[in-house]
């Protein structure tokens, strides 16, 4: 497996596996994922094997700590200087699930903040993986004010400094 920055050819395969990994009102848009890659792509990481993407995480940078719906949809907040990096999805292949691809995602993440000098990382999650995120070092802040896809999510933040 290798693990990477996603390439503007990569962006076919994310968009599918997206749409693969979240119900229809919580996956986000082609559109959404376009502008999402045109406006941070260093924020892009891929998995993939045998040079297949099958899994990526992403996500925008904000000088805020909260992960507000209003990010998810509006690149404009995106500010490549802010101290936290937000956590958009982590989105794997199923038949890829419990190999690792998540976990390797996931750090090297961690590992690509901490270079860029960041605060923390902040995502939601569903009440079903706190106890997997908590596993890198993720606090569990409480239920979140996020109305994203009109599902309950719960903030988390893993301090970096």
């Amino acid at each position: 497996m290798n693990i990477r920055l996603a390439k503007l050819d990569d962006l076919k395969k994310i968009i599918d596996i997206e749409r693969l990994c979240f119900p229809p009102l919580e996956a986000a848009s082609e559109e959404s994922i376009h502008r999402r890659f045109q406006t941070f792509p260093e924020n892009f990481i891929v998995a993939e094997e045998n040079g297949e993407v099958i899994g990526f995480i992403n996500g925008c940078t904000s000088s805020f700590p909260t992960l507000t719906d209003e990010l998810y949809d509006n690149c404009l907040l995106h500010n490549v200087q802010g101290d936290y990096q937000m956590v958009f999805g982590l989105d794997v292949l199923e038949e890829y699930r419990c190999q690792g691809v998540g976990y390797a995602l996931m750090i090297y993440f961690i590992d690509l903040m901490k270079s860029r000098d960041k605060k923390a990382i902040v995502l939601t999650c569903k009440d079903h993986l706190i106890h997997y995120y908590e596993k890198f070092g993720f606090v569990h802040l409480g239920l979140s004010q996020s109305q994203y896809g009109n599902t309950k999510w719960n903030d988390m933040i893993l301090k970096l400094k």
